[in-house]
């Protein structure tokens, strides 16, 4: 099979916030800016992969949520327990220490982990956690 990821997607509640992490911090690009009713979908992904994108979406926008699951989504947002992303790097170090220059909310210093890998954590300003894993 030749199936790639084409796309994630994880929520955000303020564009803005979100293109400065996205964009300013890790250096991603700004491939798609859409806006409707109000709402913004922003769509990033790295520079040298334009086939892989991260879609950054307004949590509320499903029409079939109901206003509980809009409270709970809201809720798991602000704790940082509802979405996540696993990011790579050639270098976990540099790239984690031009991150927290940006003021980024530092979940986690570079780590060796015991099972084998060594990574970072940050909360993007939605409350996603994004590790960022170093390549072998």
């Amino acid at each position: 099979m030749d199936i790639t990821i084409q796309a994630s997607f994880l929520p955000q509640d303020d564009p803005e916030a979100a293109l400065a992490f996205y964009r300013d911090a890790l250096g991603f690009e700004l491939r798609k800016d859409v806006g409707f009713n109000g709402m913004r979908w922003l769509t990033v992904g790295p520079v040298d992969q334009p086939g892989t994108s991260i879609v950054l979406h307004p949590p509320a926008a499903d029409p079939g949520i109901t206003d509980d699951e809009r409270r709970t989504i809201a809720e798991m947002m602000a704790k940082g327990t509802y979405a996540s992303i696993l990011l790579a790097t050639k270098d976990v170090d540099a790239t984690f220490d031009r991150v927290q220059a940006t003021n980024a909310d530092v979940v986690q210093e570079p780590t060796d982990q015991p099972y084998g890998v060594r990574d970072c954590a940050f909360r993007d300003p939605a409350g996603n956690m994004v590790r960022i894993q170093q390549l072998s």
